[in-house]
């Protein structure tokens, strides 16, 4: 069955059209803009104009790429920031009329369990040896944390940390200020305490990054230009690389940030911001490493619509 799912998220929106059957999943086309959807919207509680624009004018291309490709069926998936909005609704029934998409809001509940079929589907199982397995996706508004084992979700949760989020929050210079940086540290550091129980963070043996942040930090570790998605998967991030990357990232303005090799320039803004938040996550769940995964909730929500 070939599918079409679209992820309308804070800060991108993405398209995967995919071939679904009995042996597995295979990507046809996958693409990703970077359009901030969630800007302003920690601080006015609405959805912008200017950013619903940029989200159109994506879907209108990707409208062309799925009926080209002649799929069965098609959806679109919204998360954080259309959840957040006081005109999420609108925009979601705008996307369905205009699109006809069969757009749907997701829960944060409902976004961790895709998230996490997306992610271990094409994967080995966590035996439970050294413990359950935690998908981790960093999002522009949410951060969710999935965790499981043998194929069971044993726990998840969807928090309000994410890269557009907190670097409106905390990050107002240019290259970022130590005590900005601190503090968003410090935000970060909360939500995880708050939302995940210490005895699951003390169970975790292992991590799946999915999502812009990780798969960035895997590109730049391997300064990848062009981007390779076969090299990204399976990547491991050490947490010294990352505060290695942070040094570097955090260190420069944004106009030579824009040039690092590896790095999306349409993602340098929010970069910084995803780097403490993945530090902080394997300091909260005492991991040393976290693996990168292309596979994400692209892929569960092809695998959930296509039966």
């Amino acid at each position: 069955m070939r599918v079409a799912v679209v992820d309308i998220g804070t800060n991108s929106t993405r398209l995967l059209i995919a071939d679904v059957g009995h042996d597995g999943l295979t990507e046809l086309d996958r693409r990703s803009v970077v359009t901030r959807l969630g800007e302003g919207v920690d601080a006015t509680g609405a959805l912008g104009d200017a950013p619903q624009q940029r989200v159109f004018a994506v879907l209108d291309e990707y409208a062309r790429a799925i009926e080209d490709a002649g799929c069965e069926a098609s959806t679109a998936v919204m998360t954080s920031a259309v959840r957040d909005a006081s005109n999420g609704a609108a925009f979601a029934a705008a996307v369905r009329d205009r699109y006809s998409l069969a757009g749907r809001t997701l829960s944060g509940d409902q976004e961790a369990r895709l998230t996490f079929l997306g992610a271990t589907t094409a994967r080995p199982q966590a035996t439970g040896d050294s413990g359950p397995l935690m998908v981790i996706d960093i999002g522009g508004g949410s951060t969710e944390f999935v965790v499981g084992a043998a194929e069971a979700v044993e726990f998840f949760v969807s928090t309000q940390a994410g890269v557009v989020r907190h670097t409106e929050r905390h990050l107002h210079s240019d290259p970022p200020a130590p005590t900005e940086i601190e503090a968003l540290a410090a935000d970060a550091r909360a939500v995880i305490a708050q939302a995940v129980p210490a005895d699951v963070r003390d169970r975790v043996g292992e991590a799946v990054a999915v999502a812009g942040t990780a798969t960035q930090c895997a590109a730049i570790d391997l300064a990848l230009d062009p981007y390779d998605a076969d090299r990204v998967e399976g990547h491991e991030l050490s947490r010294s690389t990352l505060e290695t990357l942070l040094a570097r990232l955090a260190g420069v303005s944004l106009e030579k940030r824009l040039g690092v090799p590896g790095l999306d320039p349409s993602r340098a803004p929010t970069i910084v911001a995803g780097v403490v938040i993945l530090l902080e996550i394997l300091k909260a769940f005492g991991l040393e490493s976290v693996t990168t995964s292309e596979r994400d909730i692209l892929w569960g929500v092809a695998l959930e619509i296509a039966g």
